[in-house]
């Protein structure tokens, strides 16, 4: 084990929303200074520097690599380049911290992960709806076994018409694929974060891009440069016997708001929900029965902390210089679902992992 003790420098990969966060919750810890930030387009690489007080700026990730004097990079991407960055920072020596997913592909995920077992370094996913104040509340109620053995749960990330999404997000090679690899990879880390991990066995995946293309066309815009889904769905069984679904959408039509997520928990003793529109959380409600009646407790749960929560673990997993558990693993797990139900869209069968 070698314990870090000063403070650990940051260089920070792309210049988008995710990466000003990863860069805002990294100035926020008094053990790590972001030193460097890495991005192509050079305006908004001076006005972030200025901003957060970043003293380098380099035009490309492999200039920022070069010129050294770094201990961490963090990575906020398209995910097509969160392989090619990670294990180029890896390999010199650096601890990473990747935007969800983890890759592109499961194939690229588990390059990143036997890269950081070989050359002994931290690699962890940003998975920072888990530090939600719903999520926290739900964990407890599940841990305490209020809900007894959950064995069918939903999760859900729908968005009614986010088909004006830009830049490489609709781009297959960029992304990898669209509001399933997106949003569909939170709730199922969601999922498999609450149920304590469980061994997913099988999988059958759905996708479909049966609106955006339309409306693109209509507005008098290409469709042809959507080359990925618009809603996905996914049923998830475990060794264990539950049964998941996943659902994730773009483009649909529906009850939905702009941004609209929920969790469903059904258990042999309770269940539990929660429902988020345009980030404004609800109540999570707990359902049992009192007296041999159905009833129902509406809990409110407290503030979440996101980003940061991720990223001082993040610091705190590298300062303590035990980094064996810290490979990238989860961001694996959840990349190798992903890619079987987008496998078994492709061909229209179940998948086993």
């Amino acid at each position: 084990m070698v314990r870090v003790t000063a403070p650990l420098r940051v260089g920070v990969v792309g210049l988008g929303w995710a990466g000003r966060t990863h860069a805002e919750s990294f100035q926020a810890l008094p053990d790590a200074e972001v030193v460097a930030i890495a991005g192509k387009e050079a305006d908004l690489a001076a006005a972030v520097a200025r901003d957060l007080g970043i003293p380098a700026t380099y035009p490309d990730w492999t200039d920022m690599l070069d010129a050294g004097g770094l201990d961490v990079v963090s990575i906020a991407t398209p995910n097509s380049l969160h392989m090619p960055i990670a294990v180029a920072a890896m390999k010199a020596g650096l601890h990473v911290l990747c935007e969800k997913p983890l890759a592109s592909d499961a194939e690229q995920a588990a390059a990143m992960v036997a890269c950081a077992e070989d050359t002994d370094r931290v690699l962890e996913t940003v998975f920072n709806h888990r530090n939600r104040g719903d999520m926290a509340l739900l964990r407890q109620i599940v841990g305490e076994g209020g809900l007894g053995d959950i064995y069918y749960a939903k999760a859900a990330w729908m968005r009614r018409r986010n088909y004006e999404v830009r830049g490489w997000f609709a781009n297959r090679d960029a992304a990898g694929g669209g509001p399933l690899i997106d949003l569909g990879v939170h709730m199922l880390d969601m999922l498999l974060t609450l149920l304590g991990e469980p061994e997913v066995t099988r999988v059958t995946g759905s996708t479909y891009a049966a609106l955006a293309p339309q409306w693109l066309q209509a507005q008098g815009r290409d469709p042809a440069t959507w080359q990925v889904e618009d809603l996905a769905t996914g049923m998830l069984h475990t060794a264990g016997g539950a049964t998941l679904l996943l659902e994730a959408s773009w483009a649909v039509h529906g009850p939905y708001a702009d941004d609209d997520m929920s969790i469903h928990l059904h258990g042999t003793r309770g269940g539990a929900s929660v429902r988020v529109q345009d980030y404004v959380t609800g109540p999570v409600r707990v359902y049992h029965d009192v007296a041999g009646r159905p009833a129902e407790v509406v809990v409110a749960p407290g503030k979440g902390t996101g980003h940061a929560t991720v990223v001082r673990d993040f610091v705190r997993a590298v300062r303590s210089g035990d980094w064996a558990q810290h490979r990238g693993h989860a961001g694996l797990v959840r990349s190798k679902i992903i890619s079987a139900l987008y496998e078994s869209a492709r061909k229209g069968t179940e998948i086993r992992l």
